[in-house]
C-alpha cells in the first residue's frame, strides 16, 4: 500500500473503520467451538482482548518507531500473554536490522537477565522467530555493574554484541527474579546510533499501517494461544514437554525448556505434580487461565520457583493445585478457576526430567506418601 493510499484511508476514515472491524472479528476467538462455554471464561476472554488491544496500540502506534526506540513493558500485572512468567520483568522495543543500537545499563541484582532480537510478530505474515540472544552470563560487566551492548547485523569483536538480521523488528528483555522482594532489576537505556535526534511529525502512512498492525496483533496473538490451549486440553491434567521449535517461533527464550499442560478440576479435587528439579539456573511452575494469561499473582499464590518452593530431603518437590488450601507445602491457588493452562520452565538445565501428575481428592492430599 502506497503512502498516497494511506493518506486517502486516513482522510475518509477507512483506516479507523478497518481497525474497528478487525477488532470485532477478533472476538470470534472467544466464541469459537473450542473455547470454554461458561460466562466466567468468556468474560476473561473479552477482557484479554481488551488488554491485547491496549498493548497493541502501544506497540504499533505510540512506541513503534525503530529510529527512536523506547523500552516499555509489553506484559505485566494487567497485560498477560502466552503464559507470561510472574517472576519476569518484561521489556520490549521496536528496532530494525537496517540500523545499529546501543544499550547501556547497570546490572544490579536481578537473578537472570536475557536479551533477544526477533523478527516478525504474532500477527505478522512474515517470518517469525529469534535472530539473536545474549544473557548476562556471556557479557563483560564492569566491577561497578555497568555495561554496554551493541545491537547490529555486523559482529562486534571484543564487545557485548546482540546479533540482528536484516528483518529484525523487535527487542525483548527478560529480567527474572528468584526473590522479587529483595532484588533490583537492571537499569537499561537504548538508543539508535547515528541519525537525527528528534522524531519527525507523525504521518498518515505511519498511523494507517500502525492500526493495521495493531489489529493483526490482537487477532494473531489471541488465535495462536487459543490454538495452544485447545491442544493442551486434549490431555487434561498432564504436563508434557513442549515442542522447542514452536516455542522459539513464539519468541521464547532459547535457554528455557517448557512444559505446558491443562488443568480441569472439581472443587473437591487436586492436581498433584511431582518434580525432580535438575541442576539449573532457575525453574518455576505457574497457573494460567484458558487464554494463557497468568492468574492474578498480585493476590493469589499461583506460581512457585526454585527459591520459594519447599523441597523434600531428597531434593524432589511436590506441588499441589487446588481451589482450597489442603494444608500442605507448595499449594497453588486456582483463584476461582475450574480450568486453565499450566507451565513449567527449566532455565539453563542440561537434563530435563519429566514431571509426574495425578488427580486426587482434596481430602486425601495430606495423606499422600
Amino acid at each position: 500500500m502506497s503512502d498516497q493510499d494511506s493518506e486517502q484511508r486516513i482522510l475518509d476514515g477507512t483506516a479507523w473503520a478497518d481497525f474497528c472491524d478487525a477488532l470485532k472479528r477478533a472476538g470470534d476467538v472467544v466464541l469459537r467451538p473450542g473455547s470454554p462455554l461458561d460466562a466466567f471464561d468468556r468474560a476473561e476472554g473479552f477482557r484479554y482482548l481488551s488488554r491485547l488491544s491496549r498493548v497493541a496500540l502501544e506497540s504499533y502506534i505510540e512506541f513503534a518507531d525503530p529510529l527512536f526506540p523506547v523500552l516499555r513493558r509489553p506484559a505485566h500485572e494487567t497485560v498477560k500473554i502466552g503464559a507470561d512468567n510472574p517472576d519476569n520483568y518484561y521489556q520490549s522495543a521496536a528496532i530494525s536490522g537496517a540500523h545499529e543500537y546501543k544499550i547501556t545499563g547497570t546490572r544490579n541484582t536481578v537473578h537472570y537477565l536475557g536479551l533477544g532480537s526477533y523478527a516478525g510478530s504474532y500477527g505478522s505474515k512474515t517470518r517469525r522467530g529469534q535472530t539473536g540472544y545474549l544473557d548476562a552470563r556471556e557479557m563483560k560487566i564492569a566491577p561497578d555493574g555497568r555495561f554496554e551492548i551493541i545491537l547490529s547485523c555486523n559482529e562486534q569483536p571484543g564487545r557485548n554484541w546482540l546479533r540482528m538480521e536484516p528483518d529484525t523488528s523487535s527487542l525483548i528483555v527478560r529480567q527474572t527474579f528468584q526473590d522479587r522482594a529483595h532484588e533490583r532489576i537492571a537499569e537499561l537505556q537504548i538508543e539508535r546510533l547515528g541519525g537525527a535526534r528528534t522524531p519527525a511529525p507523525v504521518t498518515p502512512a505511519f498511523i494507517d499501517r500502525g492500526l493495521q498492525a495493531a489489529a493483526a496483533y490482537v487477532a494473531g496473538t489471541a488465535s495462536i494461544f487459543a490454538d495452544w490451549a485447545e491442544g493442551f486440553a486434549k490431555h487434561k491434567n498432564e504436563l508434557p514437554r513442549f515442542d522447542p521449535a514452536i516455542a522459539a517461533a513464539a519468541h521464547g527464550d532459547p535457554n528455557i525448556v517448557y512444559y505446558h499442560g491443562y488443568f480441569e478440576l472439581a472443587d473437591d479435587e487436586a492436581l498433584v505434580i511431582d518434580l525432580v528439579p535438575p541442576a539449573c539456573e532457575y525453574w518455576n511452575f505457574q497457573l494460567n487461565n484458558h487464554w494463557m494469561e497468568s492468574l492474578d499473582y498480585r493476590y493469589h499464590t499461583i506460581a512457585l520457583n526454585h527459591f520459594g518452593a519447599k523441597a523434600r530431603p531428597d531434593g524432589s518437590v511436590r506441588l499441589v493445585v487446588a481451589s482450597r488450601d489442603p494444608g500442605v507445602p507448595n499449594w497453588l491457588d486456582t483463584a476461582g478457576h475450574r480450568r486453565g493452562t499450566t507451565c513449567l520452565r527449566w532455565v539453563g538445565a542440561k537434563q530435563h526430567p519429566d514431571p509426574k501428575t495425578r488427580v486426587v481428592k482434596l481430602v486425601d492430599v495430606a495423606g499422600l506418601g
